[in-house]
C-alpha cells in the first residue's frame, strides 16, 4: 500500500478541521438554545478562534510524523552497528539509531554494553554477531 502524501495530510487536516468547526458551531447557535443555554456571540466566537487555535497546533504536530522519513527501515538497519542494552542469551535487546529491538545473537552471550553487528531481520527481531575487532580478523 502507497503511503499518502504530506499535500494529502494538509488537505484531509483542512476538511476536517472545517466539518468540526461548523459542528460546534451549530452546536452552539442552534442545538444547545434549544436546552436553555445561550451563548454570547463574542464567547462564541471565541470559543471557535480557540478550536481553530487548537487544531492548528495538532495539525503542526501531526504533519510532522508525516513528512518525516523513517530512520530505521528493513533495507537501512541489516549491516548497522548496535549496543546491547539487555543480556543476549541468545535473545535480549539492542538499540540501533536510539530504538530499541529485541534481537537474538548467533555467537552466543553478548554482555550488556557491547557492540553488535546487524546481520537479519526478521519481523521485528535482528539476527546479530558480536563486533569484530580489527585485530580479530
Amino acid at each position: 500500500m502507497k503511503p499518502r502524501s504530506a499535500r494529502w495530510h494538509t488537505i484531509y487536516s483542512v476538511i476536517s478541521t472545517l466539518i468540526e468547526t461548523i459542528a460546534i458551531i451549530a452546536l452552539l447557535i442552534w442545538i444547545l438554545p434549544v436546552f436553555g443555554i445561550n451563548f454570547q456571540c463574542w464567547l462564541t466566537a471565541t470559543i471557535v478562534i480557540l478550536f481553530l487555535i487548537y487544531s492548528y497546533i495538532m495539525y503542526r504536530i501531526g504533519h510532522q510524523t508525516v513528512v518525516k522519513t523513517p530512520i530505521n527501515t528493513p533495507d537501512k538497519i541489516v549491516g548497522k552497528s548496535a549496543i546491547v542494552d539487555k543480556d543476549l542469551n541468545p535473545e535480549g535487546y539492542i538499540k540501533v539509531n536510539g530504538e530499541l529491538w529485541k534481537a537474538i545473537s548467533i555467537d552466543g552471550p553478548v554482555s550488556i554494553g557491547e557492540r553488535v553487528t546487524v546481520i537479519k531481520l526478521d519481523g521485528m527481531v535482528l539476527t546479530v554477531t558480536k563486533k569484530r575487532r580489527r585485530s580479530d580478523t
